[in-house]
């Protein structure tokens, strides 16, 4: 009995060092990228050496330049046929697309559903507007204003998505309306997110963080179990590093949003 005990005792002492010798042979790796939705990208990996991290960086740039491209409401790319492209035959034809861009807009139109048309990527008329009169209030403050009303309600007019009509056995996308054009900002940097993390898992990675502007994306814990620490910054304060609070994210995703970064002021209102 006292010979299985002491059995038992090693054994347990064996499983310990080899997961304390796992964890010890990951190593924490960073990268940071300007290139993708306007935005900074942070990627903290561990990984067992900087050859796998360099494999793993690789993946991430190549999804995350194509959920990019894809997503493009102003420029085209060669040898692929975008939202910009579909935006562009609104009215005139069907365009195919490839499947990511089409399960892309699939979730979009589930999230229409769920969120009872609050999430709406056929807002692309309106939110062009907007777009417009805030680039022109930030580099000329003092002329700076608000969209006409009228304006507004006349492009809204153009955001049924029933008009955005998916044939998935042929993969194309049709705006049957030719006023209408699609706006994916609300969803891109998410499903790039999950993209990226569904890429990662399937090459090995156990843990890491992913930070895309307001989207984070966590995989698993880190080595040691102890939780990622997210932190949501004050939109009251101009400091980065000023916090309202800390939340514990594992193999989850946190996403927030403000009007602190991307906005212009009129006559002193934001």
């Amino acid at each position: 009995m006292r010979r299985q005990r002491w059995i038992l005792v090693l054994a347990v002492m064996w499983l310990l060092a080899g997961c304390a010798g796992k964890h010890a042979a990951l190593t924490e790796y960073h990268a940071q990228y300007f290139d993708y939705f306007d935005t900074f990208t942070t990627v903290t990996i561990y990984a067992e050496s900087e050859e796998a991290f360099a494999e793993y960086e690789t993946l991430i740039r190549e999804e995350m330049d194509a959920c990019h491209k894809l997503s493009d409401i102003y420029h085209t790319y060669d040898g692929m046929n975008n939202v910009k492209t579909v935006n562009d035959h609104a009215g005139l034809a069907p365009v195919q697309v490839e499947q990511t861009l089409l399960d892309l807009l699939l979730y979009a139109r589930e999230e229409y559903e769920v969120t009872g048309g609050r999430m709406n990527v056929a807002m692309g008329s309106v939110l062009s507007i907007w777009h417009e009169y805030r680039e022109r209030g930030t580099a000329d403050p003092d002329h700076a204003a608000i969209p006409d009303m009228a304006e507004l309600e006349r492009a809204a007019a153009h955001t049924d998505m029933d008009d955005m009509v998916i044939d998935e056995e042929a993969s194309t996308v049709y705006l049957a309306d030719p006023e209408m054009s699609l706006d994916l900002g609300a969803v891109a940097k998410g499903f790039a997110a999950e993209q990226v993390a569904g890429k990662l898992k399937e090459a090995g990675v156990t843990s890491a963080l992913l930070s895309l502007g307001g989207n984070v994306r966590t995989i698993g814990a880190k080595p040691d179990g102890s939780p990622w620490r997210v932190g949501i910054q004050n939109p009251d304060e101009a400091s980065e590093m000023s916090y309202i609070h800390a939340v514990d994210v594992n193999d989850k995703s946190l996403v927030t949003s403000g009007t602190y970064q991307r906005y212009y002021e009129v006559d002193g209102v934001r």
